[in-house]
């Protein structure tokens, strides 16, 4: 007997509220797609499409770089 496993489809919140750029400088709403070791989530956990996925962690990238978020947690 197999179980299947129930799905629901996600809507990504940057499609739903018409955001046209990810804002590396909106430290908090980056804070929300890291996990706890500072790592990107990904985007089956967050629900983001892939276009939004790639400018995300660009954002991220940039918000490290200029040292906005930390690379590491601790």
């Amino acid at each position: 007997m197999m179980i299947k496993k129930q799905t629901t489809t996600r809507q990504c919140q940057f499609c739903t509220n018409n955001v046209k750029g990810i804002d590396y400088k909106d430290v908090e709403l980056l804070k929300n797609y890291l996990d706890t070791h500072m790592r990107i989530s990904k985007h089956r956990r967050t629900g983001v499409c892939a276009k939004h996925q790639r400018s995300l962690a660009l954002a991220i990238k940039h918000a490290r770089f200029l040292a906005l978020l930390p690379y590491l947690a601790g």
